[in-house]
């Protein structure tokens, strides 16, 4: 079985045209090379590729099920194998593009040896403050679902709904949000305020609010839908069907058999006044 990174490599070699194969292994070759010497302005080989892998891959027209963006996948490929040391990486992140700060985000799980853990996290926070919707997402890629405390990673996963971004994009989701009760009360929170300004509550909030409440995802074990078990103010609930146990009672009093009513003719039957008086006789 092929390890995440190779995968990653595979798929990307699937896609690209033969020059651009080409590029990717001579990158790769270069990144991996201590001794290569240093290219124009005295910059790493590899920091060049990376410069330049968005106009050697090319983005993709239509991303194919799922499957990384080349540009992100040649420019991850390439940082592993350049391995570089966490300065290196937070001056990348710096003076990057927003796409090229995206594939540092992208990275940070994959490196070997790993960043130091306070530096790769500010980067990682400096995105949630942003809002390209594509940096958040990456910035809540695995490396914030391992290392980012509690407070931050409730931050980011509501800066997900206030921003748009698919909760789906959020590592670790179910773990981290599972009976997380700061979390649900966020939540409520924010579904209350934009309940209260007339505005939409997004989609994904019901599904990480069941999440957060723990005891009710072990109610709900299929894909979040628009239901949920009794009344919720924050959130409204739009079946508002009454509970069945009314229409329950309804049918068993309808069940019930009457009791027989005793034929009409009974009483009245050995009554004498059904017979008609006998004419009384005249007197002598």
């Amino acid at each position: 079985m092929l390890s995440p990174l190779a995968s990653l490599r595979a798929g990307l070699e699937r896609r690209l045209k033969p020059e651009g194969r080409a590029w990717l292994r001579q990158a790769l070759s270069e990144a991996t090379d201590v001794t290569e010497p240093a290219g124009p302005a005295g910059l790493p080989r590899w920091e060049l590729h990376f410069v330049t892998a968005g106009r050697r891959c090319g983005p993709a027209p239509h991303t194919e099920g799922g499957a990384p963006d080349p540009v992100d996948a040649a420019r991850v490929l390439i940082l592993h194998a350049a391995a570089p040391g966490t300065d290196a990486l937070v001056r990348l992140y710096g003076k990057g593009s927003a796409d090229e700060r995206r594939a540092v985000l992208l990275a940070l799980p994959h490196l070997d040896p790993p960043p130091r853990t306070a530096r790769a996290l500010s980067l990682v926070e400096d995105a949630l403050r942003t809002n390209d919707t594509r940096l958040v997402a990456a910035a809540l890629g695995p490396y914030a679902a391992a290392h980012l405390d509690a407070h931050q990673w409730r931050q980011g996963v509501l800066k997900c709904l206030f921003t748009g971004v698919p909760t789906a994009a959020v590592a670790g989701l179910e773990h981290r949000a599972a009976g997380d009760d700061e979390l649900a009360r966020m939540l409520e929170d924010y579904a209350r305020e934009r309940t209260a300004a007339g505005r939409t509550v997004p989609e994904d909030l019901a599904y990480v609010l069941r999440l957060a409440r723990f005891e009710e995802s072990r109610d709900t074990p299929h894909p979040p839908g628009p239901h949920r078990p009794g009344p919720d103010p924050s959130v409204p609930d739009p079946s508002g069907h009454p509970p069945p146990a009314a229409p329950h009672r309804r049918s068993q009093s309808r069940s019930q058999p009457r009791p027989p009513e005793s034929p009409p003719q009974s009483p009245r039957s050995p009554q004498p006044r059904s017979q008609s008086p006998q004419p009384r006789s005249p007197e002598s």
